[in-house]
């Protein structure tokens, strides 16, 4: 928990990461950039998926119609948080010369989008009033 409330300094300064270990391979940063865009690019489609659910689907049912908004809509929250988390640490780790990061979050998130994509089929299948 302190090595996260670290990192979370570390967001809003991330020149402070430099003064860790040496400079890394450039291409390796820009990866790690790369990356940390794939996984915003990811939350804001989630986000997207939320509100478009919500939005667009009037006729389904008021708890369904929330439920999975809320769920797509926390995903991405989740998902924009765990990106640049894992950009510092990952930045750190390269720095130090230490392994890279591992996290379940990604298994996490597939989870939670194959659980919101059956439930989209359920309600695919039993129809909108259902």
């Amino acid at each position: 928990m302190i090595e996260f409330v670290r990192n979370v300094r570390l967001w809003f300064v991330p020149a402070e990461v430099r003064r860790d270990g040496e400079t890394p391979d450039y291409r390796f940063s820009l990866a790690n950039e790369r990356t940390f865009l794939a996984w915003l690019r990811t939350a804001l489609a989630l986000i997207g998926g939320g509100f478009a659910v919500d939005q667009f689907l009037p006729d389904l049912r008021w708890g369904w119609r929330v439920g999975l908004a809320l769920a797509l809509l926390a995903a991405g929250v989740l998902c924009s948080l765990r990106a640049v988390n894992h950009w510092v640490r990952c930045e750190r780790a390269m720095r130090r010369g230490e392994d890279l990061p591992v996290s379940r979050f990604p298994a996490l998130l597939s989870l939670v989008v194959a659980v919101v994509a059956v439930a989209m089929v359920v309600v695919v299948l039993v129809g909108w009033e259902g």
